[in-house]
């Protein structure tokens, strides 16, 4: 039976006789065979530019403010560790209420990490982490992205009337900032929320919340300086989540669909979304085709049968990125993949292991001056394939 996309609900599923969508019940035209297409993407980012242009939604959302990373309650201080030692982040404050232990990192001009443990019983993300490769880690993933808004009750209400899903009934309202998120993705296991500050200062513990007295210092590394602001992240999605993945996201922000590489060597397709040439992309990659089994399928559909869907790299722009590297292996830093690229290609990339503490690896990332493209497909190549030994 072949796979048909509803434009309406924007879920795949099997043609059925009748040609109706089996989620509201309507026929439509619009219905079609499924196949992942760059096209239809390019259709619906013109589509949704439409929309927000009459709805007034275009500079709603803003630039990425943070990700939390949600870890098991006895490793986040080693993975906050973890990323002081391997990237250029500085450790601010940790905080902790009845709902969440939280560890605050920052570094100027890239968005802030929050890595954090839950203190109650309740997780509406558990469901996505049951995979065989993670559940010795349940609760562990990267599951919120934190974007700026001027006016989230505009946001909230809009996306409401949408028949978003947003944890809790209403805005959160703290001393410092307001801030609203959806329900976890059923594509990505991903949460996407928005915060508006009260005032210049970006303060995350709220009053009632208790300061930790943690002291934990910044390693004396004089490498570190080069690792910069995180230039993009990538999510694994399944095959069949692709386009609705992607235009999910674009609803929900004010990011665009901007190209796509296919490596068919690996069954995979890289997807970047991005809201400037400047600014934090958002890269999906998902299957050319499904998961059929271990031999054909490919690394990226292999990853998410083991891993589920999910946050799989955070990419870290990185100068003297051959200096870096040495030093990060001296220092025992274990990689999936040398350094692959040249001045000649315009970059030069890395993968580190998967984290034992977060599930996630490190890519490092360095563009020559000239270099006026994001990725090349020799490197996306090399790095796809790397990803086999997950």
């Amino acid at each position: 039976m072949s796979k048909v996309l509803c434009p309406i609900c924007k879920k795949v599923h099997e043609r059925i006789e009748n040609g109706s969508c089996p989620v509201h019940g309507l026929s439509s035209p619009y219905v079609y065979d499924f196949r992942n297409s760059d096209d239809f993407l390019k259709t619906e980012t013109s589509r949704i530019k439409k929309e927000r242009q009459i709805n007034g939604l275009i500079e709603l959302v803003g630039k990425l403010q943070a990700i939390i990373i949600n870890v098991e309650k006895d490793r986040v201080l080693a993975t906050t560790v973890e990323f002081l030692r391997t990237t250029g982040y500085h450790y601010q404050v940790a905080f902790e209420n009845k709902d969440y232990l939280t560890c605050v990192l920052k570094l100027k001009g890239s968005p802030d990490i929050l890595i954090r443990c839950r203190n109650q019983e309740e997780n509406p993300f558990r469901s996505f982490n049951l995979h065989p490769k993670a559940l010795n880690l349940p609760n562990t993933r990267l599951e919120t992205y934190i974007f700026q808004t001027p006016d989230i009750r505009e946001y909230f209400r809009y996306h409401s009337t949408r028949g978003v899903r947003f944890i809790g009934d209403d805005i959160i309202n703290t001393d410092h900032y307001r801030f609203v998120q959806t329900f976890p993705s059923s594509y990505t296991g991903i949460s996407y929320a928005v915060i508006q500050w009260k005032d210049q200062e970006e303060i995350y513990p709220a009053g009632q919340d208790e300061i930790l007295k943690w002291n934990i210092p910044k390693p004396e590394k004089g490498y570190l300086i080069n690792i910069r602001e995180l230039d993009h992240t990538a999510t694994r999605v399944r095959a069949r989540d692709r386009d609705p993945a992607i235009i999910e996201f674009m609803e929900l922000t004010c990011y665009n669909f901007d190209f796509a590489i296919y490596v068919e060597l690996f069954n995979s397709i890289t997807n970047v979304a991005r809201l400037s040439d400047d600014a934090f992309a958002m890269v999906f990659t998902s299957g050319i085709s499904p998961f059929i089994d271990e031999q054909h399928s490919g690394p990226t559909e292999k990853f998410i049968r083991n891993y589920g869907p999910r946050v799989h790299h955070l990419a870290f722009r990185t100068e003297n990125i051959e200096k870096t590297y040495r030093s990060l292996k001296k220092d025992k830093q274990e990689f999936l993949i040398g350094l692959i690229g040249s001045p000649q290609q315009g970059l030069k990339q890395t993968f580190t292991e998967t984290s034992p503490n977060s599930l996630l690896v490190k890519e490092y990332v360095h563009r020559y001056g000239e270099f006026k493209g994001f990725f090349t497909k020799n490197n996306v190549t090399l790095l796809t394939g790397s990803t086999d030994k997950q």
